[in-house]
């Protein structure tokens, strides 16, 4: 147990911390799980709004992956290795339809 009051704050702040790592790192994974469900989709029903949709999605998770980078809580190379996996997806899902 820690003594001084400032070894207390810091297993607060390390504990605070831990758990909005734990959410933002939820939620990456979350989008990318949409991201594969929405490249599914777009595959089984191609269409304009699918193809939106796709777009959108991949965007977002995209965009959250950089946030996460910046703030820290991803490696940066472990956001890219995940931005590539997402490409892979998508390239291959529009490639078949075009």
């Amino acid at each position: 147990m820690a003594n001084t009051n400032s070894a207390k704050k810091r297993i607060q702040v390390a504990e605070r911390n831990r758990i909005q790592n734990k959410t933002y790192k939820s939620t990456v994974r979350t989008l990318i799980k949409n991201c594969f469900t929405a490249s599914e989709k777009f595959e089984k029903e191609p269409g304009e709004e699918a193809k939106a949709d796709l777009q959108k999605t991949f965007n977002f998770a995209f965009s959250k992956i950089d946030k996460a980078v910046k703030k820290g809580v991803l490696h940066r190379n472990a956001g890219a290795n995940q931005k590539s996996r997402l490409s892979t997806v998508l390239k291959k899902a529009t490639k078949e339809t075009n």
